[in-house]
């Protein structure tokens, strides 16, 4: 059984993305459900399903699976919800670990976030400049509720 350890981070200004080349990503959610989610993904021309269940103490079960591009893209055109999320990702390197940060578009145009996967909850790691404030146990970041409460519905309040 698959466990996932991530940390979430707001990101300041645009340095980290000297020099980078992401992938498009594309996704859409099956089921958005607190205690579980089924996310439709595809990374580039690679197509992915995958199962999480709620966080706990910094860390959820998560379930990957490969599926073919086309059949993920049918998913993803007729049965996920919309919008769908859209973003770049960027894979990382900073002080021996690969952060990943995404850059969203679409509905959730403007929020960039950057997230660090550990081996343990309590990992001590170095935070990059760029790293803002810290929103891992804020729920309004995970992309399952960004897919059903976009950014640009946000009321105005200044969270970012």
């Amino acid at each position: 059984m698959g466990v996932e350890i991530e940390r979430k981070f707001l990101v300041q200004g645009d340095d980290w993305k000297a020099g980078q080349v992401g992938v498009a990503y594309r996704q859409g959610y099956l089921s958005s459900d607190p205690e579980r989610t089924v996310r439709v993904r595809m990374a580039g021309e690679e197509g992915f399903l995958t199962i999480k269940g709620a966080a706990r103490s910094g860390a959820r079960r998560e379930f990957e699976y490969r599926v073919p591009a086309a059949e993920a893209e049918q998913m993803l055109d007729l049965l996920c919800r919309k919008p769908l999320i859209e973003k770049c990702r960027y894979r990382i390197p900073f002080a021996g670990m690969v952060w990943e940060v995404d850059e969203f578009f679409g509905e959730n145009a403007g929020l960039v976030l950057a997230e660090i996967e550990l081996d343990d909850v309590a990992q001590a790691f170095e935070l990059p400049p760029w790293a803002g404030r810290e929103v891992t146990e804020d729920h309004r970041f995970y992309n399952a509720y960004l897919a059903q409460h976009p950014l640009n519905t946000w009321p105005g309040e200044d969270l970012l």
